[in-house]
């Protein structure tokens, strides 16, 4: 069997439909980069009245696409969690409807206390309870300059 005659012996009743997120009032679409990047900010799942967002990987990026608070790690955190609180206001949802984050740090050992931190003080003056499910990553992002990147799913029921 071929590709494609497995793609077309497929119904379209067997996908789920998938609604590309954007808030181009925080951030831009990664495909507007200089050099730019096949993804989408995140991703829209609906399950009958069940609402699931899929967030890419966020940071500190403005809406022209460009890196801001370079090399101030506390002011990239804030940043990535207004433009998550972005996105998520695009879909109608908000940080209530966060069950996971996961949170990629460039150096944990350096900056896990900061990111703890204001991680607690914003999700306290959100009153989230119970927290997301986290996990916290060192890695080497795609940018340079980027400290923290988080990706998030959100899950709610349709007004």
């Amino acid at each position: 069997m071929t590709m494609e005659d497995a793609i077309a012996g497929i119904s379209a009743a067997t996908h789920i439909e998938k609604k590309k997120m954007t808030n181009l009032n925080v951030l831009n679409e990664a495909f507007d980069y200089a050099k730019p990047s096949s993804f989408s900010r995140g991703l829209r799942l609906e399950f009958g009245n069940i609402v699931v967002l899929l967030i890419s990987g966020t940071a500190s990026i403005d809406d022209a696409g460009v890196t801001v608070h370079v090399g101030d790690f506390r002011a990239q955190l804030k940043r990535t969690y207004h433009n998550i609180t972005g996105l998520l206001a695009a879909e109608g949802a908000n940080w209530h409807d966060i069950v996971r984050t996961t949170c990629y740090l460039r150096d944990i050992d350096r900056d896990y206390a900061a990111f703890n931190e204001e991680r607690t003080a914003f999700f306290d003056e959100l009153g989230l309870d119970p927290l997301p499910a986290s996990t916290g990553i060192q890695a080497i992002l795609c940018r340079p300059d980027l400290l923290i990147e988080i990706e998030a799913i959100a899950v709610f029921k349709k007004a």
